[in-house]
């Protein structure tokens, strides 16, 4: 069959079948890789999609898939580029169809043998049992990340530019300032969202009128932010990876996704001829893995000790449960 062609796409396919070992309870058993693909609307060099891609790569060079994927197809295309993936033989699908929930889960009614596993702002329909939904939760990392912005803000106004204001990015939002409020109270926020998921330009352009309008620490949920900030001479949060190699004196901390403890999950489930309609959110937590605060790395020693005590105890207390950061998902405005 075919691949799904598109322009601006690349292709990774795997050339080897290698057997794996998948570990089950006390035991271990050879299983051949499951073929794999991944569905894209923006660019693999995307934060969000980027951390999808790394976690499949990893499955990938473990033995456990075999993988190909498409970037950059558009809502409209994207039903036909599952079904063509679904035709190939691929025996689990993970994308995000946050701009054609419907016709998703219509594909995946057609292919019922075939695992679904999809970003979503939905949850799980009882009816399509092959179709799983996921998230990136990583309110936790977010909440500490913001307890550091508000402990560097010298203004005490702090901006943030989001894509769009759905459930996956008000939540963070909400958590960040959650944290920034718990460490200062007096923060004001600046909140604007660009209407994209990968504009650099229009985010930069965005960032600007924040510090034009005082903002002194950015939360760059999206590309672009933290280039207005390192012009600029003011500081950044990052989101989902982090940017700190790039942006040195710009980027003080940065709630990192790790898509790993769900897409491994999945491919247990797959393996085992148990996958069903779940809600994988919960892998992205940090005590299940899923997130973590990025090392300070060039800020080391530049982060108020107040606000590194804090976010510790919080740390701990998120792992232990006796803290749970609360997940937010109306959207969020300046203050």
């Amino acid at each position: 069959m075919k691949k799904p062609t598109h322009l601006n796409r690349r292709h990774f396919i795997a050339t080897t079948a290698a057997t794996s070992l998948i570990l089950g309870a006390g035991r271990a058993m050879a299983a051949e890789p499951i073929k794999m693909a991944g569905i894209y609307t923006v660019p693999v060099e995307q934060q969000w999609v980027s951390r999808i891609h790394e976690a499949a790569l990893a499955a990938q060079d473990r033995g456990d898939i075999a993988y190909s994927y498409s970037e950059n197809v558009s809502n409209t295309d994207y039903a036909r580029v599952m079904r063509e993936y679904a035709e190939a033989g691929n025996t689990l699908i993970v994308g995000e169809v946050f701009g054609a929930e419907q016709e998703a889960r219509e594909v995946a009614a057609e292919y019922p043998d075939v695992a679904f596993l999809m970003g979503s702002s939905f949850k799980v329909d009882a009816g399509l049992s092959n179709f799983a939904v996921f998230d990136n939760y990583i309110q936790d990392a977010a909440y500490l990340s913001g307890i550091i912005a508000g402990a560097m803000t010298e203004t005490g106004d702090i901006g943030l530019v989001g894509g769009f204001p759905i459930p996956e990015v008000n939540r963070l939002m909400h958590a960040f300032m959650a944290g920034a409020l718990e460490m200062n109270p007096d923060i004001a926020f600046q909140v604007t969202f660009i209407g994209s998921w990968f504009d650099p330009p229009k985010a930069k352009e965005t960032a600007f009128a924040m510090i034009e309008n005082g903002a002194d620490v950015l939360y760059a949920e999206r590309f672009g932010v933290s280039d207005a900030a390192q012009e600029k001479g003011v500081l950044a949060i990052g989101n989902v990876i982090d940017t700190q190699a790039d942006y040195p004196e710009t980027v003080v901390a940065s709630a990192i996704w790790h898509f790993e403890p769900t897409l491994d999950k999945a491919i247990a489930e797959v393996q085992a001829g148990t996958f069903t309609a779940a809600d994988y959110g919960i892998f992205s937590f940090m005590n299940q893995g899923g997130s973590s605060l990025a090392p300070l790395g060039t800020f080391e020693g530049k982060v108020p000790e107040a606000a590194l005590a804090l976010v510790a105890q919080r740390q701990a207390e998120i792992m232990s449960g006796d803290f749970v950061v609360t997940i937010n998902d109306d959207e969020p405005s300046s203050s």
